[in-house]
């Protein structure tokens, strides 16, 4: 086993902004009236309250209908702003919001393997707002890339390279910088606004929003073994987006970087712009959002060189407050090669403040789980099905913070091709302590 400390600094730097505030220390029950914190975000203001004050919540994009995701992307209005550690100074809003994992699985079946390891991020944004125009800058990062270019054990999991060997039944690391972004927001029209939204490391307009900024995701450990179909440019190094928002309709449209990270995680890619996307996403309730996007991604992969990608994603979902909950379908088409598709349904549960429940169904069509040229199954397409479900035990901090303690089981269905490499039946099992500032 092998455990990666050193991501524990991340965090370190961020109490510095909290002070004490008792009003969102249960994160899993969301108030029937408005808070002074969410009229804040909502750019109201409370009798008694000027904005010098603290606040624990913060509108990250979104729309009057529809709460910001990861880039541009959309979620339910009822999940909440984003939370975190909030501050004020002059016009500039300062939020500082993150999370530390200390994750230990044990990946089961012949090609498993135990693990122990840390995950990490940190975000820091900054945003003001000049009467109908308004600006927001975004840094997040990643201290991920300390447990070596291989990353952690994730069974059926594939994508991008270590040692320019491809990576198969692991999950790479985040790369140090996860975003460096800016958008502005201008209204044209009552309930219509333009935006443009960039930067050298950001996020295009394809797919959801990605699965560690999902409150249906919050307490699974490992990523998702389609995240290469569904949310794999959540980081992109060169992204231009513009869109529209209209009432609870917002079409956008992106020109990036078609090319995943490279296995050097500590640096910044080239940035370059050889992509585009669109997506369309409408909120016809609060409880709702629905997207569709699609993507033509030059040369994406490094283990298909030559190979662009056109990606077509759908996805839809729903929060109550305590419940949270995602569908979505992904196909991707290499050009020239197969279409490979991929459907996920999550779920996160908040029984009580302290209690959660969450559970996730994946089905992949992989065709890279045998890389070697010589073996009869290379570039044979699988279909895999992995079944994952657990519990978090929630203990509320000061100053805006949550330790959850919890743990999931994940089973697999697979064809009997695959017996002789991954076992009849394996199961994988996952422990962890998330401390997370924020939501």
């Amino acid at each position: 086993m092998r455990t990666t400390f050193a991501a524990l600094a991340l965090l370190a730097p961020l109490p510095a902004f909290a002070q004490e505030d008792h009003s969102m220390h249960d994160m899993g029950s969301m108030p029937t009236e408005p808070t002074p914190q969410d009229h804040a975000a909502m750019g109201h203001t409370m009798p008694g309250m000027t904005m010098d004050e603290p606040m624990s919540a913060m509108r990250m994009g979104g729309s009057d209908h529809a709460t910001g995701g990861s880039g541009t992307a959309l979620l339910p209005q009822a999940d909440g702003p984003m939370r975190g550690v909030m501050l004020t100074h002059g016009d500039w809003m300062v939020m500082a919001h993150g999370y530390v994992w200390g994750v230990y699985t044990d990946q089961g079946g012949k090609r498993g393997k135990d693990e122990a390891f840390v995950e990490s991020m940190a975000m820091l944004s900054a945003s003001r707002d000049w009467g109908g125009t308004s600006l927001q800058l975004r840094a997040m990062g990643s201290l991920e890339p300390a447990m070596g270019q291989r990353g952690y054990p994730n069974l059926f999991a594939s994508g991008e390279t270590a040692n320019g060997q491809p990576l198969i039944d692991r999950q790479h690391p985040h790369d140090l910088f996860m975003e460096l972004s800016a958008r502005v927001d201008t209204q044209v029209a009552p309930g219509t606004k333009l935006f443009v939204y960039g930067g050298p490391v950001a996020e295009p307009a394809l797919g959801p929003s990605a699965f560690m900024h999902r409150r249906s995701a919050r307490y699974f450990a490992l990523s998702p073994i389609a995240h290469h179909w569904f949310d794999s440019s959540h980081i992109t190094y060169g992204v231009v987006t513009g869109g529209v928002q209209a009432g609870r309709v917002q079409l956008e449209g992106s020109w990036f970087n078609g090319r995943e990270p490279d296995e050097h995680r500590w640096d910044i890619d080239r940035v370059k712009l050889d992509s585009w996307s669109v997506r369309a996403s409408w909120s016809p309730t609060d409880n709702w959002v629905a997207q569709v996007s699609t993507g033509h991604l030059k040369s994406p992969e490094v283990t298909h060189q030559g190979e662009d990608e056109q990606r077509t994603t759908a996805s839809l979902h729903y929060s109550s407050g305590k419940v949270s909950a995602m569908v979505a379908y992904a196909a991707k088409h290499r050009l020239p090669g197969p279409v490979l598709s991929a459907f996920t349904a999550e779920a996160n549960w908040d029984l009580t403040g302290r209690h959660s429940l969450f559970g996730r169904v994946e089905n992949v069509a992989n065709d890279e789980l045998f890389p070697d040229h010589d073996d009869p199954l290379h570039d044979t397409k699988f279909r895999v099905t992995r079944f994952e479900g657990g519990y978090a035990y929630r203990i509320p901090l000061a100053h805006q913070t949550e330790l959850a303690l919890g743990g999931s089981v994940a089973a697999y269905a697979k064809p009997s091709a695959l017996d002789a490499a991954y076992g009849k039946a394996p199961v994988s099992y996952t422990l962890f302590a998330r401390l997370a500032l924020g939501r």
